[in-house]
């Protein structure tokens, strides 16, 4: 926090900062939902003009925090929703399924109370992968891989772009290289073809989308997105699978557990 005589280097306009601040505290639970912002309260805390308020309020409305106004003849009036934001564990979705099973990602999912499903977009052969996924899957220079890329949908919203690259040794003549549904997902694939999954690194950053994140994820003007760089090791510690996860910034939150080694 600012002292009185620090500085201030913040440029963003001023809805902006006041939907910041709401957003933080209705996605953190310092603020319960049900709760009434009322126009008398806001304007008291932020000493903001009554279409500054209401400017803040659409950010928040357009990512369905808040909804509308108890009265609309009044100035900005809002309800606080429950956020969707869903805490997903990203270690449980690397095992293989069991037989029969769905994919562990939408069984992690569905258990947070969502409608997950996974639609299939794309699945090509690439002569020359990105120069990350390449050096990640120890490709070489005339090294090929195989993209499968999907949307991850919650309740039919979209929240997740993959985009999975696999060596194209192991993915050609395979379920990989097709463009179907895979029964069970990625990872119990891999296991049935002799490369079972033993470890991941997981890569996270926070960044601002491209142009077809913001157009896949249909995401609200100004919102980042959480991107995930995974690669799964196999037997002999042999890279069999790398993939970019971009989630929309609002609806996801990852939680990694670690223990202590012994």
């Amino acid at each position: 926090m600012l002292t009185a005589d620090e500085p201030s280097i913040e440029r963003r306009p001023l809805h902006e900062r006041v939907a910041a601040d709401l957003r933080d505290e209705i996605l953190s639970g310092a603020v319960a939902p049900g709760t009434v912002l009322t126009a008398t309260g806001l304007r008291r805390r932020f000493a903001a003009p009554d279409a500054t308020l209401e400017r803040a309020l659409d950010l928040l409305r357009a990512e369905r925090l808040v909804t509308g106004r108890a009265d609309p003849a009044e100035a900005p009036e809002a309800v606080v929703l429950a956020h969707r934001q869903r805490t997903l564990t990203p270690a449980r979705t690397l095992a293989p399924a069991a037989p029969g099973s769905p994919y562990r990602w939408l069984t992690e999912a569905r258990a947070t109370g969502v409608r997950a499903r996974i639609a299939l977009l794309e699945v090509t052969a690439v002569p020359e992968p990105p120069p990350h996924v390449a050096r990640a899957l120890r490709l070489g220079e005339d090294g090929q891989a195989v993209l499968r890329s999907q949307l991850l949908l919650f309740d039919d919203e979209p929240v997740g772009l993959v985009k999975a690259y696999f060596p194209l040794d192991i993915a050609r003549g395979t379920a990989l290289a097709e463009r179907r549904r895979i029964r069970g997902g990625i990872s119990t694939l891999l296991a049935g073809l002799g490369h079972p999954p033993r470890r991941c690194v997981d890569s996270v950053s926070a960044r601002v989308p491209t142009q077809e994140q913001q157009a896949r994820l249909r995401l609200p003007d100004g919102m980042p997105v959480l991107r995930t760089f995974r690669v799964v090791y196999t037997d002999g510690d042999r890279p069999v699978e790398a993939h970019d996860t971009v989630e929309a910034g609002h609806l996801y939150e990852l939680r990694y557990e670690f223990s202590q080694a012994r």
